[in-house]
């Protein structure tokens, strides 16, 4: 039984290369055409795989449709969340997760610094979009056309020195962290907090959410905080790995 459903499961990544036919099918299993056709017939039965008027087979719209149900129903907080515990047991640092919707870029979780001072970030608050790390890398994955809207209408409060300006400058920051794949805020919202972020991507390669870690300089050195991104990096590529279903659960760093 164990070898019919490993059988049939191979069917399918098969298919999603494009249409196949029966030879191609039993080809690529190393099984009789008669096996092959077994195991294509029980799948069309489930909608799993559809048989086209030129008799190859394609993915059926019922896989495809569950596909989006699970992706759909997916938490990227739950997965999220201990991958962001062990990264602050190994650093020590505030780590937040941050997702983009509606125009806004907004804390979902926060795993506290275990050190006395801490931030005052809150989940469900909206980031400083125009400066936040986390924000930079959710809106650079935006469609150009998307993005070019929203910048116009923003508003470019000077927190500090370092602040974004404007919307032209906001364009080429966003331009660089696309790609260089990661970001930064130092100082640019709060003098003395430094922030380093990775993206979280779902299987379609697209940014569904981005992490980071802070610190403020009383603590670490913005220098000493980016020694930390390649942990950072590891940890939202393992969250990646998890959400988009390429991996299972395990330690990021």
């Amino acid at each position: 039984m164990s070898q019919t459903v490993d059988r049939a499961l191979s069917i399918l990544p098969l298919l999603a290369e494009g249409p196949a036919d029966l030879g191609q099918v039993a080809d690529r299993l190393g099984v009789h055409k008669s096996t092959a056709l077994r195991l294509l017939r029980t799948l069309h039965e489930h909608g799993m795989v559809y048989r086209q008027s030129d008799q190859r087979y394609r993915l059926g719209a019922r896989l495809i449709a569950l596909a989006q149900e699970a992706m759909e129903n997916l938490d990227i907080r739950e997965i999220a969340h201990p991958h962001l515990v062990r990264l602050n047991e190994l650093c020590g640092h505030t780590v937040h997760l941050a997702v983009y919707e509606e125009a806004e870029v907004l804390y979902i979780d926060k795993v506290e610094s275990r050190y006395p001072v801490r931030m005052y970030s809150r989940i469900g608050k909206p980031v400083a979009i125009t400066v936040a790390a986390v924000a930079k890398l959710l809106l650079a994955d935006l469609p150009e056309a998307e993005l070019r809207a929203l910048v116009d209408k923003f508003d470019y409060p000077l927190y500090t020195a370092r602040s974004t300006p404007n919307a032209p400058a906001f364009l080429k920051e966003l331009e660089r962290v696309r790609e260089q794949g990661w970001a930064t805020d130092l100082g640019g919202h709060e003098e003395s907090i430094n922030c380093v972020a990775a993206p979280i991507r779902g299987a379609d390669g697209k940014v569904v959410a981005a992490m980071s870690v802070s610190a403020p300089n009383v603590v670490v050195t913005a220098e000493e905080l980016l020694t930390l991104l390649p942990q950072v990096r590891r940890t939202a590529d393992a969250i990646s790995g998890e959400y988009s279903g390429r991996t299972t659960a395990k330690e990021p760093v």
